[in-house]
C-alpha cells in the first residue's frame, strides 16, 4: 500500500508497552503522532524517544497522542526503556509497539511486502526505511509525513510546529507561511476571494503580491 497526505491512516492492532492497541480506537476524536524506529538499542532513537518523552505535555496541549513502534518485540522494548530513562533523563510515557513481523512496518509503507515476516536476524541497516513520522488527524486521516535517515536524529520541536499549523489550518482557511510558529502572522489561503476576505477580515491585509495576503494569527 503507497500511503498519501489525505489517506486513511492504516488501523491495526498490536502489542505495545501499555497493552494491546486497537489503533484508531486509541487514537479517539484527537490527534496523533506514530514515529518508528528500525532496532531497539540504536542510538539515535534512543535519544529521539527520551525527547519525545519529554516534550510529550506539549502534545498533551494539543490534544494530540504520542505512539512508537520499533521492529522488534514488546519484551526488548521494556529492556530499551531502561536504557532510555537512564541516558536521556525521561523515561517511556507514552506506548512503544512490538512489531516483531513487521506487519504494521509493511502496512505505513516502510518496508516492501516481500521482507519477510519476522525481525529476526534482521539489522536496522535491513529496516533504515522504518524512521517515519505520521501525522494523523481526528478523522483518521494523514496530514503529514516525514521520513529521515538513520543518520540524522528527527527534529520533533519541528514536528510540535508541523501540529501547530495542522491544527490551525484545519479549523481556518488559512496557510502557514515559511518557519511560521504559534502566532505569527498567517495567509489567507488562495481559494478565498478578496471579496470573500473581506467579510472574515474587515481590516484588510499586507499583501506584498496580490496572492500572498498576510494577517494576524486567528484568536
Amino acid at each position: 500500500m503507497t500511503l498519501r497526505i489525505n489517506h486513511e491512516a492504516p488501523d491495526f492492532t498490536a502489542e505495545s508497552t501499555e497493552g494491546t492497541i486497537h489503533f484508531h480506537d486509541w487514537i479517539g476524536d484527537g490527534w496523533a503522532i506514530l514515529f518508528s524506529h528500525p532496532k531497539d538499542f540504536t542510538p539515535i532513537c534512543t535519544t529521539e524517544l527520551g525527547y519525545m518523552a519529554g516534550l510529550k505535555p506539549e502534545f498533551d496541549k494539543r490534544n494530540c497522542k504520542i505512539i512508537g513502534i520499533s521492529v522488534d518485540g514488546v519484551k526488548e522494548h521494556e529492556r530499551w526503556s531502561k536504557d532510555i530513562e537512564k541516558s536521556q533523563g525521561h523515561a517511556l510515557n507514552y506506548p512503544l509497539i512490538g512489531d516483531p513481523g513487521l506487519e504494521v512496518v509493511k502496512l505505513y509503507d516502510m518496508l516492501p511486502g516481500d521482507a519477510g515476516d519476522t525481525s529476526e536476524g534482521r539489522t536496522a541497516v535491513d529496516n533504515a526505511t522504518a524512521r517515519s513520522v505520521f501525522l494523523i488527524g481526528p478523522d483518521k486521516k494523514i496530514k503529514a509525513m516525514l521520513t529521515y535517515p538513520m543518520s540524522t536524529g528527527r527534529n520533533f520541536d519541528e514536528i510540535l510546529r508541523l501540529l501547530d499549523s495542522c491544527q490551525l489550518t484545519a479549523k481556518e482557511k488559512v496557510a502557514t507561511p515559511v518557519n511560521w510558529k504559534q502566532g505569527e502572522d498567517v495567509v489567507i489561503v488562495p481559494a478565498i476571494s478578496d471579496e470573500d476576505a473581506k467579510k472574515k477580515y474587515p481590516d484588510g491585509w499586507r499583501a506584498p503580491l496580490p496572492y500572498l495576503r498576510y494577517v494576524p494569527h486567528p484568536r
